[in-house]
């Protein structure tokens, strides 16, 4: 199975960013937009003859993502904003689609590329109709813990993630991941959004708090998770638990999905930590081209270099 993984750290890497991508139109991150409009896709009426059901949900909410990785906050709505046709956008969006996505193997590939929306049928992983349920509003405000380990001091690392964020993007990497794991990418993504539902209202103390909680931790998780639950639609409520349940261990294809995709995003996020402690100036000037070619660039150079910056 290792050797499997390596070719999707890359992808996923950039997925995880969108936790710290934002613009001025979206409350949080981009990230975290997901996390509340999938939620209000899911919790739309699925009476009609064009409602989405779970699979369909997560297609199109992981398609968006993927096209966020480079894109960013430039989404179909931006771009018919500023002037774009339904052709002219979606080409912009599969471009952005097309530079990541190449780890994905088929059939689940072309599924991911033919749910990339475009104006005018906006995808419910960055627009929906509907209503996010409170607790996606909460799970936006309450911040991960960090690391943390049982006798010894929590390490605050900042800005912290929010649960939104990490929700969103496991959901996200279980989709991806489904294909490697040959799992259903629904229970997998339903699962990713929910799991940790709890920490709408019991803040996260990580490890650490748990280890302190004790016996009593699950009556407490259980309580919260319960309040949440609550304010779903019946049907999407067992759905729901049903997907809990098949995640509680990695013994079916969508539980290993699951849990892969939760362990790599909790480790990616600290990898992004220290990747920013340790960039250098270096590193900007030389790797990210950031005084980039164009018909200032000698000028610009000479300045740098006279400030002895280059």
């Amino acid at each position: 199975m290792a050797a499997g993984i390596p070719p999707y750290l890359s992808l996923l890497s950039e997925i995880g960013d969108l936790k710290r991508v934002r613009a001025a139109r979206l409350e949080g991150s981009v990230a975290d937009a997901h996390f509340r409009s999938s939620w209000a896709a899911l919790s739309s009426p699925r009476g009609g003859s064009e409602a989405l059901d779970t699979r369909d949900t997560a297609l199109h909410a992981t398609a968006s993502a993927l096209c966020s990785a480079r894109l960013g906050a430039v989404d179909g709505s931006v771009l018919a904003t500023g002037g774009l046709s339904s052709q002219e956008a979606r080409e912009v969006l599969l471009s952005g689609f097309d530079a990541v996505s190449s780890p994905i193997p088929e059939p689940l590939l072309g599924e991911l590329r033919a749910a990339v929306a475009v104006p005018g049928a906006p995808a419910p992983g960055h627009h929906s109709t509907g209503q996010a349920p409170g607790f996606a509003a909460a799970l936006a405000r309450q911040p991960r813990a960090g690391a943390t380990r049982p006798g010894r001091p929590r390490l605050i690392l900042e800005p912290p993630e929010s649960h939104a964020e990490h929700c969103a993007t496991v959901a996200v990497y279980g989709v991806i991941l489904s294909g490697f794991f040959e799992a259903d990418p629904a229970p997998v993504f339903l699962a990713g959004l929910a799991h940790h539902l709890h920490n709408a209202g019991l803040p996260d103390s990580g490890f650490t708090g748990e280890e302190l909680l004790g016996g009593y931790l699950e009556r407490v998780a259980g309580r919260f998770r319960e309040s949440a639950l609550a304010e779903l639609p019946q049907t999407l409520r067992e759905e729901t638990e049903a997907c809990l349940e098949t995640t509680r261990d990695a013994d079916s294809p969508e539980g290993r999905a699951f849990h892969a995709a939760d362990v790599l995003d909790r480790v990616l996020q600290m990898q992004n930590h220290e990747r920013q402690a340790g960039f250098t100036l270096d590193q900007a000037l030389g790797e990210m081209d950031l005084v980039h070619p164009g018909p200032l660039n000698e000028f610009q150079d000479a300045v740098l270099s006279q400030a002895g910056l280059r």
